[in-house]
């Protein structure tokens, strides 16, 4: 049976990219000042950081119109049998939730939809989508994509060292006291995402503290809860970063001195929906399972 794989654009593909691969993007909405924008559609990242970095500016996220994503499947199953979608995780956003009941519930998308909620975000989630085309490769079926897919869930771990506190506030995430102690004590926060929500897990002053904490925790990660499929060779390594590409390839030479056993995969620039709420600067790293 033929397959289509539909991903969002917080996977990290560029629409060249995933047309260059047969599979689709969703864009995700970029509101500005109560404008809709989406990405590579009248909004090039660099506007975006303009925007993101003005004071001026009002920006945020929204959910993609679910009305466009069934009219998206409706058309793509007039050429498939099968489609895989691989949103954003639903503990970033509640999309991917949305998305599954509609696949399960709808009587013309059921056993021919299958929307995960496999917890991922930026590399994690590229990686998803490399995981579903390999297995497409290998004669796989959507639904055995889709259990093995959630099944592996939460094989995986982002760290994200942020350069400021500034739009963690913005959004909400911190209390307006709170950002102005760690602004003026240059805290400079390690967030972490471990399938869920965007968390803190470690305060450090300086950006070498910040690579070594994460560097440290992946190390961790991979002893212990990972421990069996590391030793297998079915971990993975990746770095993103918002608008720092330099320091993310520096980082990534770290990386790669201290996991020389383990593949390492990406350099990309973060999806617009995670640097709303973490700013420009931000340089993180994520180790996840591969198929």
């Amino acid at each position: 049976m033929s397959i289509k794989i539909v991903t969002d654009s917080n996977c990290g593909y560029t629409v060249e990219q995933a047309e260059a691969l047969g599979i689709e993007i969703q864009p995700t909405p970029i509101l500005i000042n109560g404008q809709q924008y989406f990405q590579e559609e009248g909004l090039t990242i660099d506007k975006f950081y303009e925007y993101l970095t003005s004071d001026d500016a009002r920006v945020s996220t929204s959910q993609p119109n679910p009305y466009d994503v069934a009219e998206r499947w409706r058309r793509i199953l007039k050429e498939y049998d099968e489609i895989l979608y691989i949103p954003l995780s639903s503990g970033l956003s509640e999309t991917a939730l949305v998305i599954k009941h509609m696949a399960e519930t709808e009587p013309e998308f059921i056993g021919k939809v299958y929307a995960l909620d496999n917890h991922r975000v930026s590399i994690t989630q590229k990686q998803a989508v490399i995981d579903a085309l390999n297995m497409i490769k290998d004669g796989k079926s959507a639904k055995e994509i889709y259990d093995w897919l959630m099944n592996t869930a939460h094989t995986s771990s982002i760290y994200i060292a942020v350069n400021t506190l500034k739009y963690l506030k913005k959004g909400g995430r911190l209390t307006p006291a709170v950002a102005a102690i760690g602004t003026l004590l240059k805290i400079k926060p390690v967030l972490q995402i471990q399938g869920e929500k965007l968390d803190q897990y470690a305060k450090v002053r300086k950006l070498a503290d910040a690579k070594s904490t994460m560097i440290n925790a992946i190390k961790n990660d991979l002893e212990t809860r990972f421990a069996e499929e590391r030793k297998a060779g079915k971990m993975t390594i990746g770095i993103a970063h918002t608008q720092c590409l330099d320091e993310a390839k520096a980082f990534a030479d770290e990386i790669n001195a201290a996991f020389p056993d383990v593949e390492f995969t990406f350099i990309d620039p973060l999806s617009l929906s995670v640097a709303v709420h973490i700013g420009p600067g931000a340089l993180a790293a994520a180790c996840t399972i591969k198929y």
